[in-house]
């Protein structure tokens, strides 16, 4: 016969393998991103080095425009923080907490931002519109 402390040890060991989505979810949500950035002077190689290539570039009116959009995630202490609040959370509810938490994660996965930007001819900002 199995003994109790076997069965419980077990049990343990189930619970600690199968945290789930929540605490994963926490840990990928995206990086934050350095916004003030898009200030005047900020120079185009800065831009390109925090937030990737621009989903749009076009010159008009002898200007370049370029438009940024990205996820402003968290920083690595938030998502750490969250990630083991919801490992310690499972491990008190005996998992139950996934079904609040996964939803909880999904929903509040970084804020889309979107920033219209023109350059100088020296490839500085000269205007910055916030689009979303």
């Amino acid at each position: 016969m199995i003994s109790r402390k076997w069965a419980a040890f077990v049990c343990v060991l189930a619970l600690v393998f199968s945290s789930g989505c929540s605490v994963f979810m926490a840990a990928k949500q995206p990086d934050k991103k350095n916004v003030d950035l898009f200030r005047l002077g900020t120079p185009r190689t800065m831009l390109l080095g925090e937030f990737g290539p621009p989903v749009t570039s076009e010159t008009r009116n002898g200007r370049k425009y370029e438009v940024f959009k990205f996820v402003q995630g968290y920083s690595t202490g938030v998502k750490a923080g969250r990630a083991l609040f919801h490992g310690a959370a499972d491990v008190m509810t005996l998992g139950l907490w996934e079904v609040v938490g996964t939803p909880a994660e999904a929903v509040f996965s970084g804020d889309e931002m979107a920033f219209e930007v023109s350059y100088d001819r020296n490839n500085r900002i000269n205007q910055v519109t916030t689009i979303k």
